[in-house]
């Protein structure tokens, strides 16, 4: 019994310095608890962010739903890659460069009414339209061109419409 005794004159003797600790405890635990609940209110604000649109489903259903939508729109992507390279191989046939020149061809007509006109693809290949305008009559011709090279001669006017198409 002596030795309870000890120990409670002991813990007397000490109460207040026991009871102000305790205090401060107390008081660094509210303000944890404080500090706790602000970040699981900005937490709870990034859940709900996370899982706007979702009715009723747990977080795994919404990955499961987002990885979907990412799955859906990569098979989306790939399609459209494969269109634009189909597209862009199509597109090297069009006609990409052009030049056009009008000219006299003869002295005694009147305006420069005559013209040669270059239409190539990407390959320089493609044709040269000529107009040749006369008095009595007007002729209209075309000339294929391939890889820059006609297997016609070219007037004057028409070498300067392809060589200004392919520069």
């Amino acid at each position: 019994m002596s030795y309870l005794n000890t120990i409670f004159e002991n813990l007397s003797a000490f109460q207040p310095y026991i009871i102000a600790g305790m205090a401060i405890i107390i008081f660094i635990l509210f303000i944890m608890l404080i500090i706790s609940f602000k970040a699981i209110g900005k937490l709870e604000k990034k859940f709900r962010k996370f899982t706007r649109g979702v009715d009723n489903k747990n977080i795994e259903q919404v990955i499961e739903t987002y990885f979907d939508k990412i799955d859906e729109s990569k098979d989306k992507v790939d399609v459209l890659a494969e269109n634009y390279k189909v597209l862009n191989e199509k597109l090297k046939n069009c006609v990409q460069r052009t030049a056009m020149k009008r000219y006299k061809a003869f002295e005694n007509v009147g305006s420069d009414l005559s013209f040669s006109i270059a239409l190539l693809n990407e390959y320089n290949s493609g044709m040269i339209i000529t107009g040749i305008y006369g008095r009595e009559d007007s002729v209209v011709y075309a000339k294929p061109i391939d890889r820059g090279i006609s297997r016609y001669d070219l007037s004057e006017e028409e070498e300067e419409v392809l060589n200004s198409a392919i520069n």
